[in-house]
C-alpha cells in the first residue's frame, strides 16, 4: 500500500510540475495546490500506514499510533487551503484589471 501511495505522489508531482510550467496563472496556482497535496501524501507515507489504537491512556492494550504526523498534515492542509484561496482571489483581481491570465502578457513588453 505504501508503494502505491508513493507512486501516486510521484504522479501528482509530475502533474504539478507540468501545471506550474504552463503560461496560465490559474494553472500555476492549481499546480502549487497539487504539489502541496503530493507533499502531504509523502509525509503520511513516510510516517507509515500503521494499524493501532488511539493514543489515549486506558483505551486498549494495542500499541498506539503516533498522532504527530496527522496533526502536521492537518495543519499543512489548512495553510495550503488558505494560500490557494488568497492566490485565487489575487488572480481574479489581476484578471479584472488586465483582462488576461497569461503570464507572458502580464510580464509586459521589453520596451516598458
Amino acid at each position: 500500500m505504501e508503494t502505491l501511495i508513493t507512486i501516486l505522489a510521484g504522479i501528482l508531482v509530475t502533474v504539478a510540475t507540468y501545471l506550474i510550467l504552463s503560461k496560465s496563472l490559474i494553472r500555476v496556482i492549481l499546480g502549487t495546490a497539487i504539489l502541496s497535496h503530493a507533499a502531504h501524501l509523502l509525509i503520511i507515507t513516510m510516517a507509515g500506514l500503521k494499524n493501532g489504537s488511539v493514543p489515549i491512556i486506558g483505551e486498549g492494550d494495542a500499541i498506539p499510533v503516533d498522532p504527530l504526523p496527522q496533526a502536521l498534515i492537518l495543519t499543512s492542509i489548512v495553510i495550503s487551503f488558505a494560500v490557494t484561496a488568497v492566490s485565487l482571489v489575487l488572480a481574479y483581481r489581476t484578471y479584472q484589471e488586465t483582462g488576461t491570465d497569461k503570464l507572458d502578457e502580464l510580464r509586459g513588453d521589453r520596451n516598458e
